[in-house]
């Protein structure tokens, strides 16, 4: 598969709409990827811009690298010449690299950089993480600013002139002076995605900010739904914005917030509540309730 040079990346998913697919797993908590497959081959069929395999959706944190690398490649051998398949990078530097690595290798289109485990570290330790990255692969870089890894944007600029391979900013934080400052200063040097859950919450006041697409896991289950709301926030139209939140974001952020680790648990029961099997989730998440398992499928229902 012929590899996609960053810069085009970078261009392609500035076009549409992103998403996480979820993993799906047996009744042994296994990978399961026939029905992985089969949802990634649904997935591809609507225009998204880019699909980032073994994400945060994804249940990443909870995949051993070998794991990761059998969900880059079944990803990038489902749908790889339909849409870019971004890979994830996780852990500390040295996972990280060896999953750069093994992910360009598969034939990934890019790689989403997570922040490193377990750890706080200052500007000039997070410039070297993700430098050595960069550096590790040949592949364009989204890095993921968020938790112990958020970015201020002189970093963010120290980075992008280091590594020319490093094509986008994932946002996971929502601060606006930080965001200002940092389109402020690289302008479109880089591709800006909004990562906060759920997307769509934040997507039209971001649009203002530089954040021009974002990553919608209400794709998933709903990606008829999830595209008409990003074309009514690419065309500033905030009445059917607001319409659109009313009639289900934000019932659905209320479902969503009765447990932690929902944000994950709600998706996989979202795909079930259409008809397509989500399954599981894998420890330390919790599924849905028997009760919130009901709620969500009539509102669900209500927006079909």
């Amino acid at each position: 598969m012929t590899q996609i040079p960053p810069t085009e990346l970078a261009a392609r998913l500035a076009t549409g709409l992103l998403s996480f697919p979820v993993t799906h797993f047996d009744d042994n908590l296994a990978f399961a990827e026939a029905r992985y497959r089969e949802h990634l081959a649904w997935q591809a069929g609507f225009g998204v811009a880019g699909l980032f395999a073994a994400g945060g959706t994804g249940e990443g944190f909870s995949l051993t690298s070998a794991e990761i690398g059998s969900v880059v490649r079944a990803a990038v051998g489902e749908i790889g010449d339909v849409v870019p398949v971004v890979a994830p990078a996780t852990g500390s530097t040295a996972q990280a690299t060896e999953q750069a690595l093994a992910a360009e290798k598969a034939g990934a289109a890019g790689l989403l950089l997570f922040p490193p485990y377990l750890t706080e570290a200052t500007q000039a330790g997070l410039i070297a993480h993700v430098s050595a990255v960069c550096r590790a692969t040949t592949l364009g870089v989204i890095v993921y600013s968020r938790a112990n890894a958020v970015l201020d944007d002189v970093t963010v600029a120290e980075l992008a002139d280091r590594n020319p391979n490093l094509v986008g900013l994932k946002d996971g934080v929502g601060d606006i002076e930080r965001m200002t400052r940092t389109y402020a200063r690289l302008g479109d040097r880089l591709v800006y995605i909004g990562g906060l859950p759920t997307a769509e919450t934040f997507a039209l006041p971001l649009l203002q900010l530089g954040v021009t697409t974002y990553s919608s896991a209400l794709y998933n289950f709903l990606p008829e739904f999830a595209l008409r709301f990003f074309a009514a926030v690419r065309a500033q139209d905030r009445t059917t914005v607001y319409q659109l939140l009313n009639d289900f974001v934000i019932p659905y952020l209320d479902i969503r917030d009765r447990a932690r680790g929902y944000a994950v648990s709600i998706i996989k029961a979202g795909l079930t509540a259409v008809g397509r099997d989500g399954g599981r989730v894998r420890p330390p998440l919790t599924d849905l309730t028997d009760t919130d398992r009901s709620d969500l499928a009539a509102l669900v229902d209500k927006v079909r």
